[in-house]
């Protein structure tokens, strides 16, 4: 049983908590030959793929590691600059291993405020009044899991497909928000939750959840 992640979403949209919990490293690893058929960017931070695709390398992929050495922005380990390493015939064959970026503050903020209005459409989009809107979107890969109290706060967890019962963990969720953060006197709503009682109690319900499943929560 796996829970990718928590957010929380404040009832005028912004994004007021989120914790990455089980996020999967998806890396890919391959021997290249001179010229380097993969565009890249160098910035100041990272060097990424900007054009064409290979071997599940796609664009805005990032190289994590040139032949086994770990990249650290744009220079190895070692102290050596990757575009010049890159560029170097006598360096090929050379293989690299580019991963998945990890999301940015910045982005998940964006995404949470994405979907606000999307929540919205949905409670409008239904042929029933008073709609509960979005409360569950399946893909492929993952399940979003949504749950919104009378105050309009937007509880999400984003799990493995199939699972069971998540809407009970949701209201547990809410119940630690509840007991640590509403009840903290130097909190303000609508504001970033930075409670460490709260974050330790969501880590330790979510650890017991992948070992014992979600039935045993209140065990």
């Amino acid at each position: 049983m796996i829970i990718y992640g928590v957010y929380i979403v404040s009832k005028s949209g912004g994004l007021i908590f989120n914790l990455d919990n089980n996020v999967p490293r998806i890396e890919h690893e391959k021997t290249f030959t001179y010229p380097l058929d993969l565009v890249l960017d160098y910035d100041s931070k990272k060097v990424s793929v900007s054009f064409n695709r290979k071997d599940g390398i796609n664009v805005g992929h990032v190289l994590v590691a040139v032949n086994g050495m770990p990249v650290n922005g744009v220079t190895l380990d070692d102290g050596r600059d990757v575009r010049t390493t890159l560029e170097a015939p006598e360096n090929y064959p050379i293989n690299l291993k580019f991963s998945r970026p990890k999301m940015t503050t910045n982005e998940k903020i964006f995404l949470a405020s994405m979907f606000y209005p999307l929540f919205a459409i949905a409670s409008q989009l239904s042929p029933e009044p008073k709609s509960s809107g979005i409360e569950l979107l399946e893909a492929d890969t993952f399940t979003l899991h949504c749950f919104q109290t009378l105050t309009g706060i937007k509880f999400i967890i984003i799990s493995e497909t199939g699972l069971n019962g998540v809407d009970l963990l949701l209201r547990k969720v809410y119940e630690l928000y509840s007991d640590y953060v509403l009840k903290n006197p130097f909190y303000s709503l609508e504001m970033p939750i930075r409670c460490e009682l709260f974050d330790n109690k969501l880590q330790e319900l979510l650890a017991q959840v992948e070992k014992t499943g979600i039935s045993n929560i209140d065990k």
